[in-house]
């Protein structure tokens, strides 16, 4: 899924939940940024690339765009470095160890870190077998499931649609929400 509505519906998700139990505007924060992470972590080696190393902001933006096997050259060190965080970012298994750890050190980003998920469990489903297909088990295997692509213009209409219905009824039905 695209980062927007990554965004959009980890709001949307944060909304839904402040209905149901306390959770402080950070956490809303907290759950939108976490959902945003994956998709831009991966970009940081190619950021770097840019700025320090010979790249080119048009490079940075046909990287943004690229479809599967139309990504620019990169250097190989880049290559690989955003090849292991797409991965890393869309881990089950890493999301796993790392709210494990939080769980013990730091309870109170559990709430944040369900933006994570909700992006991984999204992405699981709306990524396809031909772009770029989410990892889960990483680093087991770098096998995904074979989901809907959610570039296809259908996807997005679709998607973009039901995200507007849905804050719609979150702005119509919005005094629920339990302040903590």
């Amino acid at each position: 899924m695209d980062i927007l509505a990554h965004g959009m519906w980890a709001a949307a998700g944060a909304e839904v939940l402040g209905r149901k139990v306390a959770i402080t505007r950070y956490d809303t924060l907290g759950i939108v940024i976490f959902a945003l992470l994956p998709d831009l972590v991966h970009l940081l080696p190619v950021i770097g690339w840019v700025a320090f190393g010979g790249g080119t902001m048009r490079d940075l933006y046909e990287y943004v765009v690229a479809t599967p096997a139309a990504e620019p050259v990169l250097p190989p060190i880049v290559k690989e470095l955003t090849h292991h965080l797409h991965c890393i970012g869309h881990s089950a298994i890493v999301a796993g160890a790392v709210t494990l750890v939080v769980w013990r050190m730091r309870r109170n980003w559990l709430i944040p870190l369900l933006g994570w998920w909700l992006h991984i469990v999204i992405d699981v489903f709306t990524h396809s077998l031909d772009y770029y297909p989410s990892p889960v088990l990483y680093p087991i295997t770098y096998r995904g499931f074979d989901g809907v692509a959610w570039n296809t213009p259908t996807f997005m209409a679709l998607n973009y649609a039901f995200l507007a219905a849905t804050w719609i009824w979150l702005w119509r039905t919005r005094s629920r929400r339990i302040v903590p």
